[in-house]
């Protein structure tokens, strides 16, 4: 949410006539709204709705004869002793129209409340687990709003009889799937923002994802549900009672209006002080609720909600073999993923194999759409539909997974293998300091205290000052940011740090800071680092291995220094002449004609032959393998393998 979105006065922070995004936060994470229509609406509701609770709450102090005991004669108009009157049998109509707002009242926040936790429950299910579970909830959803709403109600009163839960059950029955949809669709929304798909990366489970990130999130639009459930209900039961379908014992605004309609009141005066004063206050609820329920909707904010409750720590790691110690922090052998759409598979990553030793840095390069990001995402067990590993085998730090699906890798996010995204400020979640973030991720497997220690080390460790841990997201500038989320990353010493263009989008100066800490950090916690990345000179300078990937595939791969010095595949060569040389004779840059090849059609033989100047025929029939070009695992797949 912007700073206009919170006060469109106050949108000149910092310029003197309001105040600044700082205290904005502050104002409204101690739950103060902003002024305007909303908050007239919400005084408003909430006065209606709570002069309506108190009339019912004090009925029996307020009431000076019995509802149900005749205290007058038939008919008697309004008096002192009578204020509204008497009906046909000398019943003291201001103390039925007084207790009768407990029943009301009830039944219609107890059906709210049953339809929200229904509704909500469903709407998280399957709006966060998605597949089978979420077609069949949905069309459970969709065949109850299909029935008309009336007739459905008063259908199933008829059926199960009246009583006061009877009542509340079927009202709940009608009102649960309209949340569930308006809930489940902000679900949806949710799971996929960068900051909760790095917070699964960082090896946080489904039910502490919910919990921390998409709850609090829905909880201001389950509020306003909430409300305008209550507000359905309270009509529903009205509606209900004057047909006749409810509790006539239980007096409640609905039953009034029943027993003045059978006792002939509308031909009569006495209509005046029976009907319009349970009418009045069905109203005056009825429009409190309305305000309150758009109000809440006007502040639905994620920072206006309660603190989450605290992390489980998860379940330590079997122990190593003494002879995984050593072992790479990552082995990906055979790796295939397809892409399923309109019914065909689009195929990836063909045929991957990839090492990352501890200590060193593994560059991924390629152009966009080589499938670089899809092994980062499948490494850190974070892809998502519609992609689907069809092969493979994914060894962390000596542990063999098998086959890398998402439930395989997901105890081991975190703390085997962690993520850093390319756009940090997605990342974080705009409603927690940097601090509070990175406890967060160290409570998986650390107590509070020792955890804030953590967090604290780590930000000042990746060069973020003191002053500013406690800053929010929007108060850092992007390098800071793409500071906090590796910090974030290493806070549970991985083995393995997939980072996916780690300083795109950051400034020259800022990228080369970013860069270097990374090669520190690889030394100093003696990490193994995936580095993806389109910048082929930038890389080779920084990696130690080089694996340079095209449609698809591994081309080349090798040490750095031996691939940037001697490129032996025509596209590693091409990548490097595209980019201008800072030393040396100037020369013209090289550009590649054609285009990278569509996956849905592939080229016989070579992938790159259609674009390679040096392409044969053989080269338009064979498709090549990686084969050892040289010592120290130079690996190319060209059938010439010629030297630049």
């Amino acid at each position: 949410m912007t700073l206009a979105e919170v006060d469109p006065q106050r949108a000149t922070a910092g310029t003197g006539r309001g105040p600044g995004p700082s205290e904005v936060a502050d104002r409204l994470r101690r739950g103060r709204a902003p002024r305007g229509a909303g908050r007239t609406m919400a005084i408003i509701g909430a006065g209606l709705v709570a002069a309506c609770v108190l009339v019912a709450l004090l009925a029996p102090w307020i009431a000076i004869h019995s509802p149900t005991e005749p205290s007058g004669t038939p008919f008697a108009r309004p008096s002192s002793a009578h204020p509204l009157g008497t009906n046909d049998v000398g019943q003291d109509l201001f103390a039925q129209l007084v207790f009768g707002a407990r029943v009301s009242l009830v039944i219609g926040l107890g059906a709210a409340a049953v339809a929200l936790v229904v509704g909500g429950l469903v709407a998280v299910v399957a709006g966060y687990y998605r597949g089978p579970i979420e077609a069949v909830l949905m069309r459970l959803v969709d065949l109850m709003l299909g029935f008309p709403f009336l007739v459905l109600v008063i259908v199933l009163a008829a059926f199960f009889g009246r009583g006061l839960w009877t009542t509340i059950a079927v009202i709940a029955t009608v009102l649960w799937a309209r949340p569930a949809r308006i809930l489940r669709s902000q679900v949806l929304k949710l799971r996929e923002l960068d900051h909760v798909v790095a917070a699964r990366a960082m090896g946080a489970s489904g039910l502490w994802v919910m919990g921390r990130h998409i709850l609090p999130r829905i909880a201001p639009l389950g509020a306003a549900q909430f409300v305008r459930a209550a507000n359905v209900a309270v009509t529903l039961e009205a509606s209900l009672a004057f047909l006749g379908l409810g509790d006539a014992n239980r007096l409640s605004w609905g039953t009034m209006l029943y027993f003045a309609n059978a006792r002939s009141a509308f031909l009569t005066d006495a209509w005046r002080w029976w009907v319009a004063p349970a009418g009045l206050a069905l109203t005056t609820v009825i429009l409190g609720l309305a305000f309150l329920s758009y109000a809440i909707e006007e502040w639905a904010d994620p920072r206006l909600r309660r603190p989450a409750p605290r992390p489980v720590r998860r379940r330590a790691l079997p122990p190593l073999a003494e002879s995984a110690e050593d072992a790479p922090a990552l082995e990906l052998s055979g790796l295939v993923v397809d892409y399923r759409l309109a019914g065909s598979a689009i195929r990836a990553v063909d045929e991957v194999d990839l090492v990352v030793h501890r200590g060193r840095i593994l560059g991924l390069v390629g152009e966009s759409g080589s499938g670089k990001t899809t092994i980062a995402l499948t490494v850190a067990g974070v892809l998502r539909p519609p992609a689907r590993v069809v092969a493979g085998t994914l060894a962390l730090a000596g542990r063999e997974l098998g086959r890398p699906a998402r439930p395989v890798v997901a105890p081991f996010r975190g703390r085997q293998v962690a993520l850093v995204p390319q756009a940090a400020m997605n990342a974080l979640n705009p409603a927690y300091p940097v601090l509070a973030q990175l406890v967060e991720a160290a409570r998986l497997t650390r107590g509070a205290a020792e955890a804030t220690t953590r967090a604290t080390e780590l930000l000042e460790r990746v060069g973020l000052p003191a002053s500013r841990h406690r800053s929010f997201p929007h108060e850092l500038s992007g390098g800071m940011r793409q500071r906090a989320v590796i910090a974030m990353a290493l806070v549970n010493d991985p083995a393995l740090l997939v980072a996916d263009e780690p300083a795109s989008g950051l400034d020259v100066v800022t990228r080369a800071q970013v860069l270097k800490l990374l090669l520190e950090l690889r030394d100093q916690m003696h990490l193994g680092v995936l580095l993806v990345s389109h910048d082929l000179p930038t890389i080779s300078r920084l990696a130690d291995d080089l694996a340079v990937m095209y449609a698809g595939r591994i081309v080349e791969r090798g040490p750095a220094a031996q691939v940037s010095s001697s490129p032996k595949h025509p596209y590693t060569r091409a990548l490097f002449s595209a980019f201008p040389a800072l030393h040396g004779e100037r020369r013209p840059l090289a550009s590649l004609p054609g285009e990278v090849p569509d996956l849905t059609r592939v080229p016989e033989g070579c992938r790159f032959g259609p674009r390679c100047p040096d392409a044969v025929e053989e080269c338009r029939t064979g498709d090549p393998a990686l084969e050892d070009v040289g010592s120290g695992g130079h690996e190319v797949a060209c059938l010439l393998r010629r030297t630049p």
